[in-house]
């Protein structure tokens, strides 16, 4: 949201937020109500009793925060891009402007436990293909392992962004509506304090991570494919799946963790330079605020096209969930028109 972008100075990128802004609103409405329910679907096929591994365990946790994201952005977009695109009584109330400051708040922490959940995701497919779990005991102590670490997750971004939560403040202008403080960054030494750490925590510090292991994944992988021909060739007919299998897990993981270092690493730099540099945050940062909002949802959206794409074992469990679904419907439709069977057989008879 850009109530705070100074379009005096024409530059292009003013321009083109004041431009996509018209956009934006309704884009992330549809990007939130398509993300919620494929999210909502992943979940559903993910916590199958026969699907439930370390990593899709990490996964899960990842639907989860992408919903809760997109479940706050849905009325923001709505009220104030689609409703009342411009500042003004209507819009700016004390009660939506304290829920901006919720929603804010909010995502900023949802968004960080989903990137963390990233560098997760490569760290347990990268120890898994090291040493595979071999036997329940050693399957179940790995799915405890991750669940511990989904939960310090969700408890250290929380903690991470104590200061953040108590940066926000409302001003009352005009004495008609309000509007959140003015920040500028290189000026307020909180803030710059506050914006070193996200942008190095939650920003640039997991993207580092997810290259250092999503490089080590990539490397293992092409080992194991090497490896892959010869291995068909000695191994079973009746394993050659599974290795096919594992492997196509690996890429689709590593798409994910790359389509978060795509999303990540520009946000990290750019906040970086806001940091660093005198008035970076006001002319080019906060003008791009929409664009890489909007690219986030996205990725946080189109993680069931990659696992429907990309992984075997998903699609037949999704097959499965969805035929057992419509065939309780066809019995209940059965069960409700049986007395009116029975009623006609009566007819008929007499």
């Amino acid at each position: 949201m850009n109530d705070s972008v100074d379009t005096r100075n024409g530059s292009f990128l003013y321009q083109f937020s004041t431009e996509y802004a018209k956009y934006h609103g309704y884009l992330s409405l549809v990007v939130c109500f398509f993300g919620i329910v494929t999210n909502i679907i992943n979940i559903t096929v993910l916590t199958r009793k026969h699907m439930r591994t370390p990593v899709n365990l990490i996964l899960t946790s990842l639907a989860v925060a992408d919903i809760l994201t997109m479940a706050s952005y849905l009325p923001f977009s709505w009220h104030f891009y689609c409703k009342y695109p411009n500042p003004n009584p209507h819009r700016n109330t004390f009660g939506w402007m304290q829920f901006l400051i919720f929603h804010i708040n909010f995502t900023t922490t949802t968004h960080t436990v989903s990137v963390w959940l990233g560098v997760l995701l490569a760290i347990f497919r990268y120890r898994h293909i090291q040493s595979p779990a071999k036997g329940n005991l050693t399957r179940m102590r790995r799915i405890i392992r991750a669940r511990i670490s989904v939960c310090l997750t969700y408890v250290s971004a929380a903690l991470l962004l104590v200061p953040n939560y108590i940066s926000y403040d409302l001003i009352l202008k005009d004495e008609s509506y309000y509007v959140l403080k003015s920040i500028k960054a290189n000026t307020d030494r909180s803030f710059l304090v506050n914006l070193w750490l996200y942008s190095i925590l939650a920003k640039l510090l997991p993207c580092i991570l997810m290259i250092v292991y999503g490089g080590l994944l990539l490397r293992t992988l092409k080992a194991k494919l090497k490896n892959k021909r010869r291995l068909s060739s000695l191994a079973p007919a009746n394993s050659q799946p599974r290795i096919l299998d594992h492997s196509r897990t690996t890429r689709m993981l590593l798409v994910v963790v790359i389509l978060f270092i795509v999303t990540e690493l520009p946000q990290a730099i750019l906040l970086i330079l806001s940091a660093t540099l005198e008035r970076f945050f006001g002319d080019y940062y906060t003008p791009l605020g929409d664009l890489m909002d909007i690219v986030a949802l996205i990725n946080n959206a189109i993680n069931f096209v990659l696992y429907c794409s990309m992984s075997q074992e998903y699609r037949r469990t999704l097959m499965q969930i969805y035929c057992s679904v419509l065939s309780t419907q066809r019995s209940i439709v059965t069960l409700d028109m049986a007395p009116e069977l029975i009623t006609n057989t009566r007819i008929n008879l007499r």
